[in-house]
């Protein structure tokens, strides 16, 4: 694949570590590991992180940004999630889903959705149990340790890492904006990179 037709210069990506996977590893995640290391580290197919980024864009960008709720149980998320949410007018939840929140019209915090993204799917489970239950799609964030059922779409990549997340965060704030037509083509966002990773 050419370097040109990724989203972000190859080594961005790899000074984020995006790529850098877990010393343990799931047969559903097997299809997107380039590499073990000889430390026991699998390594994420950066062609693969790229074009899955480039495809929950544009999954995400079919939905108006009102319909989108994004999940992130994970504290290295929530500054990359929020700003996100910010950006692009979509709502988010970081820090603990109250279970039921999608399920149940008598809770207070009662909402609905048409797609959610979760930063993780075993911490951020509750949301893809309560997803599945009323029938919504679920993008997630997966590292080499995860398993993907209920899952509709795997983003490969590091999901525990600040600066990985915040990298991702930026990349899809960016496509989405693009594909909602908010962003011209060759336009950056006002926020940086840096503005979307934890301290």
């Amino acid at each position: 694949m050419n370097e040109d037709k990724f989203l972000v210069p190859r080594d961005v990506y790899l000074k984020s570590g995006i790529h850098i996977g877990t010393k343990f590893r799931t047969r559903y995640m097997e299809q997107f590991i380039y590499k073990t290391r000889p430390d026991g580290l699998s390594v994420l197919n950066l062609q693969k992180i790229d074009e899955r980024i480039k495809i929950a864009a544009s999954f995400l960008a079919q939905y108006a940004p009102e319909d989108i709720l994004i999940i992130s149980r994970r504290e290295n998320g929530w500054k990359a999630v929020e700003l996100f949410g910010k950006i692009a007018g979509v709502r988010t939840f970081a820090g603990r889903y109250p279970p039921g929140i999608l399920t149940n019209p008598n809770l207070d915090e009662y909402t609905e959705a048409k797609i959610v993204l979760v930063i993780d799917a075993w911490p951020d489970r509750n949301a893809v149990l309560d997803s599945v239950k009323v029938g919504i799609p679920v993008i997630a964030l997966c590292d080499t340790n995860n398993q993907t059922n209920f899952i509709d779409l795997v983003v490969p990549c590091n999901n525990k890492g600040k600066k990985s997340l915040g990298l991702l965060f930026y990349i899809l704030t960016k496509e989405f904006m693009k594909l909602k037509g908010k962003l011209k083509e060759g336009e950056e966002l006002k926020e940086k990179l840096e503005d979307f990773i934890e301290e």
